[in-house]
């Protein structure tokens, strides 16, 4: 089974100011990414997709191709991160290289490890499922069979359809919530559905004491304090 690692890295941030490059404990965000997957053993290929040069020249300083850079068009806040991993399947085609699946591992979530990684894989080439994400549990007082939304009328229904809740928080199933930080799927599925989830998903649940997904400077803030915990 061919993988292709794809980092999409775009040049423009709103949240935090070219937070791809940013140091955070020293290092650009992106180092982070790149160090796990460079730790990871079962990605066959990895590559930096992105529009911004200096973002570029940081991939290759750290080892990672730039291959091509990506268009404008691929870019922007409202560019679906589908349309970016099948131009980057498109480009290796006509290198004559084709891959089986496309790992997506996104900047904004650093703490995630190469054995990590390698673990999605494995789980997933043994799932046959089209895709697999990396997971958190929900708490239990966010749990779905807890949660109400607003009717038409404006009173509340339970979330799930269900008519009656469940009064008992050990009689919760499970939920879970996708964290960003590992994408696994088939690449037919991305380029005959173009979707990153396919029909059918199976999941890896990650540390929480590892979880940010930086998109604000309150993000930026408590990625500083897990790596000061841990130091």
């Amino acid at each position: 089974m061919r993988v292709l690692g794809i980092i999409p890295v775009r040049g423009g941030s709103k949240g935090v100011k070219r937070k791809n490059v940013k140091l955070l404990g020293g290092k650009p965000l992106i180092e982070y990414t790149i160090t796990a997957v460079k730790d990871a053993t079962l990605l066959s290929e990895i590559i930096v997709s992105s529009n911004d040069e200096e973002i570029m020249a940081v991939a290759n300083k750290l080892g990672i191709k730039t291959p091509f850079i990506r268009p404008a068009n691929l870019a922007s806040d409202e560019s679906p991160t589908i349309d970016t991993i099948i131009h980057a399947l498109e480009y290796f085609k006509s290198q004559g290289l084709k891959f089986d699946v496309v790992c997506l591992l996104q900047v904004t979530y650093p703490f995630r490890t190469g054995e990590q990684i390698d673990k999605a894989i494995k789980k997933f080439k043994n799932s046959k499922t089209d895709s697999l994400i990396s997971v958190l549990e929900v708490p239990y007082q966010y749990n779905p069979h807890w949660i109400f939304e607003e009717k038409m009328d404006g009173n509340l229904k339970i979330s799930t359809g269900e008519s009656e809740i469940i009064s008992r928080r050990q009689d919760l199933p499970k939920s879970y919530f996708r964290d960003g930080a590992i994408y696994i799927t088939r690449v037919d599925v991305i380029l005959n559905q173009k979707s990153l989830y396919g029909n059918t998903i199976s999941y890896i649940e990650l540390p929480k004491e590892a979880y940010v997904n930086i998109d604000t400077l309150e993000d930026w803030k408590k990625a500083e304090t897990i790596l000061a915990n841990n130091r």
